[in-house]
């Protein structure tokens, strides 16, 4: 469907972002190559849940579904119906996610970038292995690489660059440099992260539960665990770089002991490997990146973290990378392939909504190391469900709104907000703990929504 004078296509990064768009592309009947920085990792032995596992949820698998790879995908992902708290006594508590038949899949980084570019191969895609970007020619569309290995320098020119090359874009870079007035924000948290393994159990067993995304909410900071499949679960701390209990205030093997036996003591038993983990695997800061326009002309467009960097913490970062696919796929069939009309209207349609998930990032990074454990917090969420259960139409609770619906995140931030204000009074009720499935209580809800 290459309508216009574009045929070929050059994408910078091979990551799920990457990957997915030169498949949506292919499709499309353009001629597409991705050059990667990084080597060929499906030739290297990765272990498995030994990089940052990511959640896919709705936004993620229509993604997948409208290039045909949803099913291959679905086999290399575990559903997580729900979170499982675990409070320092070592008591869980667990809350669903939303409906009974809605869950979000945990997949290894990894793997699932290794059969993305395997997919992307079988439709026709060129990949080529360890070629940095040094430069970009924006008005003539010239990429310039350096090969890792040999270091033989090379150019290549197409009709159209996309700069797919993640938070620290080097496509990005050169837009910075080369056009005016371009917008660009970086922002890093106070916490950094720091990944570490819970081994599997006897056979190939899963020591907790399977089905869950585990937490350990501390107050200011928290730990998680998502399953794998071989039976082990990737555990991520954040935690403040600098203070008394910081990755700064842990120099040596005791002082680590000490701080997860008093912190953590019910996972410290599932982690053989933990004082290893800690000094061995690097710690790494958690940035936002906010930048605009996207695009210049019809030369050079950004899409992915590139475009929008964000923190994890409602697991959408791939999944907003996808989303941006759907998004682009969908304006190349109304425009027909005009990416003078195309590329203007990828970028207004998507940049409030990245710039809302980002903001609803660092907010769920607030509720789930503060709030995920508390009674109040618990109770809240109690009544939203019971309130989505009896009126549907009229209450979706953010989470869902956010993980399991196509509402765009500028949407979603906005409803979040009005209906926090919402459960704020409700809260506020005495003796809520004692009527919170009352009709009063459904009342006062339904009377500020209406």
């Amino acid at each position: 469907m290459a309508t216009s004078t574009v045929k070929n296509i050059t994408i910078l990064g091979a990551g799920m972002v990457g990957s997915l768009l030169s498949i949506y592309l292919s499709k499309r009947g353009y001629s597409v190559t991705i050059f990667e920085r990084r080597p060929d990792m499906r030739k290297e032995n990765i272990p498995a849940g030994r990089s940052i596992n990511l959640a896919l949820s709705d936004r993620g698998w229509r993604g997948l579904e409208g290039v045909g790879i949803e099913a291959e995908i679905r086999k290399i992902g575990i559903p997580m119906s729900g979170r499982m708290m675990h409070s320092v006594s070592g008591d869980l508590t667990y809350q669903q996610y939303g409906e009974k038949d809605q869950a979000i899949y945990a997949t290894s980084r990894g793997i699932l970038n290794c059969e993305m570019m395997n997919l992307a191969e079988k439709n026709g895609v060129k990949i080529h292995f360890n070629e940095r970007c040094t430069g970009i020619d924006i008005e003539h569309k010239v990429c310039r690489f350096e090969n890792a290995i040999t270091k033989i320098v090379s150019s290549n020119t197409s009709d159209l660059i996309f700069g797919a090359d993640g938070a620290f874009s080097a496509a990005r870079l050169q837009m910075q440099m080369s056009t005016d007035r371009f917008q660009y924000s970086q922002n890093y948290l106070d916490h950094a992260y720091k990944e570490l393994m819970i081994p599997a159990g006897a056979s190939g067993a899963f020591q907790m539960e399977k089905h869950a995304l585990h937490i350990w909410p501390r107050g200011g900071y928290m730990m998680i665990a998502l399953p794998n499949l071989d039976g082990s679960f990737t555990v991520t701390l954040f935690f403040p770089f600098e203070g008394k209990d910081s990755f700064s205030s842990i120099k040596n093997p005791e002082q680590c002991l000490e701080f997860f036996n008093r912190v953590f003591p019910d996972a410290v038993p599932l982690m053989p490997t933990l004082v290893e983990d800690f000094f061995h695997n690097p710690t790494s800061g958690l940035v936002t990146v906010k930048c605009f326009p996207w695009s210049y002309q019809d030369k050079l467009a950004l899409i992915g973290d590139a475009a929008h960097a964000i923190t994890p913490f409602y697991g959408q970062g791939m999944n907003c990378g996808f989303e941006d696919c759907t998004v682009l796929d969908a304006l190349i069939e109304t425009h027909k392939g005009d990416w003078k009309k195309i590329l203007p209207e990828y970028q207004l349609a998507r940049k409030p909504n990245s710039d809302a998930i980002a903001d609803l990032a660092v907010m769920n990074f607030i509720e789930m190391r503060d709030l995920v454990g508390s009674p109040t917090f618990l109770l809240q969420k109690k009544i939203e469900a019971r309130i989505h259960e009896k009126h549907p139409q009229k209450w979706l609770p953010l989470y869902s709104q956010v993980t399991f619906s196509s509402i765009p995140y500028a949407e979603a931030l906005a409803n979040g907000r009005r209906q926090q204000a919402i459960m704020q009074e409700v809260m506020s009720m005495p003796q809520i703990e004692n009527k919170w499935d009352s009709a009063e209580v459904e009342k006062l809800i339904l009377d500020k929504i209406s």
